[in-house]
């Protein structure tokens, strides 16, 4: 797993290091919004080093997938603006991406409703943190990254609703194979 993260870190990053050469031309904040994706894809590896933890290779996978669909096919090669449901599939994905997560850092010997409770409220805990982060941004950058101009809050509550809907599948999924385990 170890060395499927980082040949996924290297395409990411690669990938990311062409796209930046090529648009050099159109300005910095492009530039910014492209090179950004270096901080969010290495930021597992960062997080190990500061903190002097080990993350779970697992997670780093998770990571890096999640990353490099919604950050550098869907911002970077703009899939956002090419394909309306790009958007929602991204957002359901990180619904089940957290609640994997969300798994792993649930204490093991926690009743099974908790579990699931807790894995559903830290994923949309994390929906939440995403669209304030991009809301945040909007205000420091300029740019409608959550669509507000053309939907109101519609986007950004869609996002947060199908990153639940995502959540909630993997926790079924999770109940499921636990009642079948025992």
């Amino acid at each position: 797993m170890k060395k499927i993260n980082i040949v996924l870190l290297i395409i990411t990053l690669v990938c990311s290091f062409f796209t930046i050469m090529g648009e050099l031309d159109r300005g910095i904040v492009i530039v910014l919004k492209d090179s950004s994706i270096i901080l969010t894809a290495t930021l597992p590896y960062i997080v190990n080093k500061l903190f002097k933890v080990k993350l779970n290779d697992g997670i780093i996978f998770v990571w890096l997938v999640f990353i490099f669909l919604a950050h550098y096919m869907g911002v970077t090669a703009e899939f956002y603006n090419k394909w309306d449901g790009f958007d929602k599939v991204t957002h359901t994905m990180s619904g089940v991406f957290t609640a994997y997560i969300g798994l792993l850092l649930v204490p093991k010997k926690s009743n099974i409703w908790f579990k699931i409770l807790f894995i559903i409220a830290f994923s949309w805990m994390c929906a939440g943190l995403w669209e304030t982060f991009e809301f945040v941004c909007n205000i420091l950058f300029g740019g409608d990254a959550q669509r507000v101009a053309a939907t109101g809050v519609d986007d950004t509550m869609m996002d947060m609703i199908v990153a639940f809907i995502g959540a909630s599948v993997f926790s079924l999924g999770y109940y499921v194979k636990e009642k079948v385990k025992n």
